[in-house]
């Protein structure tokens, strides 16, 4: 069974990759906008879509939501060892 701080770590980096990811989808949809000048596919899936601006909202939506995901989590981390005084067991390394 988990003990109280792994469940406290688990809602506080489930919380920060939700927000993060909220955040992310939200910016990479307006840099896409601005640099495409058109939305963002709504479904790349569909045969309609071209082929090459489905390829890339796929790529910059996958690498940014990941980076936002890994960024949030890594900032909470940060904060989980300043207030615990130890990283979550899963994220010690031994070295």
């Amino acid at each position: 069974m988990a003990d109280k701080g792994d469940i406290g770590w688990r809602v506080m980096a489930g919380a920060a990759a939700f927000a993060g990811g909220f955040v992310a989808k939200k910016a990479i949809t307006m840099i896409w906008k601005k640099s495409t000048g058109k939305e963002p596919p709504t479904n790349p899936e569909s045969p309609d879509v071209d082929l090459a601006e489905a390829v890339g909202w796929a790529v910059v939506m996958g690498v940014g939501m990941e980076l936002a995901r890994l960024l949030a989590t890594r900032a909470v981390a940060h904060q989980y060892a300043k207030g615990t005084g130890e990283l979550p067991a899963h994220l010690k390394t031994s070295a």
